[in-house]
């Protein structure tokens, strides 16, 4: 008997109960961006900020548990898009701390903008309610990661081709500057 796709759907979004904190994270180089929401997606708390550190980290955590409590739920998933290397270090975070992490396909996060306002507008903030939407309706895979000799060559392979374009651009000022 064929595994067909949406019965892998349907095994994560039955994963997702009525005791879940869903938050969606929007990851960027410096300052990530959290929102919570219900299993339902109903918008729990407020958006918060916070560092790509340690201290950062702790701050989300005490966020979640915050919310755990004034919610009364007892499970919580975290869901952010694979941006780069940057999302490496907080879901290394999470998962020490027992944290279900997961990623969401960035391109399927572009496609589902409008299913949030109707609008196409993109913002940390908004991104972060899709991010928990798609959670929340199965379209999510469990955070894997590389022997730590995979990650340091793709952040360092990363790191190198932004200091290629830096130095070309620079070259191309100083011939014509």
């Amino acid at each position: 008997m064929k595994f067909k796709a949406q019965d892998k759907q349907n095994q994560l979004i039955e994963n997702i109960t009525v005791h879940h904190l869903v938050v969606g994270v929007d990851i960027a180089q410096e300052v990530h961006v959290a929102r919570a929401v219900s299993f339902r997606g109903i918008a729990l708390g407020h958006p918060l900020e916070f560092g790509s550190h340690l201290e950062g980290f702790k701050q989300l955590g005490r966020c979640i548990q915050d919310l755990l409590k004034a919610y009364k739920l007892n499970k919580v998933i975290v869901g952010m898009e694979p941006t780069g290397h940057y999302w490496f270090s907080l879901a290394r975070w999470l998962i020490g701390q027992g944290i279900e992490a997961v990623l969401v396909n960035p391109h399927l996060v572009k496609k589902n903008k409008e299913n949030r306002d109707n609008t196409p507008s993109k913002s940390d903030h908004k991104d972060t309610l899709v991010i928990a939407d798609m959670i929340k309706n199965g379209y999510y895979s469990p955070v894997r990661f590389q022997p730590e000799a995979y990650e340091e060559l793709r952040i360092l392979m990363a790191n190198r081709e932004t200091v290629t374009k830096r130095l070309n651009a620079a070259d191309e000022t100083s011939r014509w500057g």
